[in-house]
């Protein structure tokens, strides 16, 4: 359980616990002999998912353990399927050209001098109008929340998961006034029953509305909290995406129903207080993209991603490095062999700069998380 830091300290100075750090940024002590009681307090965990962007909270009664901000890989993972981005109606990075080398790779290695029925066509997998399977750049979004949910519940005793159900009015033959026209879905409620079944491993789940009118919503409770929301949803700070996790826990200690007195009000006590914000994106480097698409002169294909380097660094790696008299802190993303060099990358995988090997040191081995 919680502990205070004066104490943990104490107890791993004097060899009664180790300290150690999880994959989602949280350092913890882990006991060395057994402990004098193993009670534990209600702890919940809110969950506000997105399309492009989450948000995660631990809350107890008394105190805010744990905040995170979470980039999903949703429209990486659409860039890299080979999906067109669209943005203000217009489309700034068509991507489609691979699935055009595609098909240019498989027309080269068709002999057309045989017969029709002798070529190497490769045949139909499945029927993709039937498929039930999860888009991949959603399951990815989803699996992101998963893994980091996962990492909270070693070291948290979450009694249960509150997760947001979105139900956004996208398509215009719901019949609504405020629909959009034409049809469409949310990327965020495709999957979210799905994420649901897979949290209900951890712990049990329940589900809240946002657009809740009967005081219980998302934003009511959060309005009583007093907690600002940022109307930036790219902006890496609680109050974007962290504050709703922080409110759907906080739904399991006070609840808006009728009080003693047969008058509507607010039930139960909770104490939000400052605590530890982390933003957690993926690194993007692309581990299958051995080589560019079309060879080069000779027929030879250039080296393009992948996560082995010449030398004990891997793609992904935590790794401080040395540069002019400063210190960086980063993940490995690229190499140079002829210079002996690797390439450093944020968290947002904006490069930092090139760093000589010998100048570097390992802090730790690829999780795929970038935790800051």
């Amino acid at each position: 359980m919680p502990t205070k830091p004066s104490r943990a300290r104490r107890m791993v100075r004097d060899g009664k616990a180790v300290g150690k750090w999880n994959d989602a940024g949280v350092y913890y002590i882990q006991l060395t002999a057994d402990p004098s009681d193993t009670q534990t307090q209600p702890i919940h965990l809110g969950c506000d998912p997105g399309k492009s962007y989450s948000g995660i909270a631990v809350q107890s009664a008394h105190f805010t353990l744990y905040t995170a901000h979470l980039v999903l890989p949703f429209q990486r993972i659409k860039e890299r399927l080979g999906a067109a981005v669209i943005k203000n109606g217009k489309v700034i990075k068509n991507v489609r050209g691979r699935a055009l080398q595609r098909r240019v790779r498989r027309g080269r290695r068709i002999n057309r001098k045989v017969p029709f029925h002798l070529r190497a066509h490769r045949q139909k997998r499945f029927n993709n109008r039937r498929q039930p399977k999860l888009p991949p750049s959603i399951k990815a979004s989803r699996q992101m929340e998963l893994r980091v949910i996962k990492e909270l519940s070693k070291i948290f005793p979450i009694t249960s998961i509150v997760y947001e159900v979105v139900k956004a009015d996208v398509d215009r033959t719901s019949g609504r006034k405020g629909a959009k026209s034409g049809k469409g879905f949310s990327p965020v409620m495709t999957a979210q029953y799905w994420a649901m079944e897979q949290l209900e491993a951890i712990a049990p789940v329940i589900k809240r509305h946002g657009w809740q009118k009967d005081g219980n919503g998302t934003s009511q409770i959060r309005k009583h909290l007093g907690l600002i929301k940022c109307k930036d949803k790219k902006a890496q700070a609680p109050e974007a995406h962290a504050v709703d996790g922080i409110a759907l826990a906080a739904s399991q200690f006070t609840r808006y129903q009728a009080s003693q007195s047969d008058s509507m009000d607010w039930v139960g006590s909770i104490d939000v207080t400052p605590c530890q914000f982390r933003v957690i994106t993926r690194p993007a480097y692309f581990r299958r993209a051995l080589h560019f698409d079309n060879p080069g002169k000779g027929g030879t294909h250039k080296r393009k991603g992948g996560t082995v380097t010449p030398w004990v660094f891997r793609s992904g790696d935590l790794v401080v490095g040395e540069k002019a008299g400063k210190v960086f802190r980063g993940w490995v993303g690229g190499y140079t062999k002829k210079a002996k060099s690797v390439s450093l990358y944020d968290h947002n995988w904006r490069r930092i700069g090139k760093f000589v090997v010998s100048k570097c040191t390992l802090l730790r081995r690829s999780n795929k998380l970038c935790v800051a």
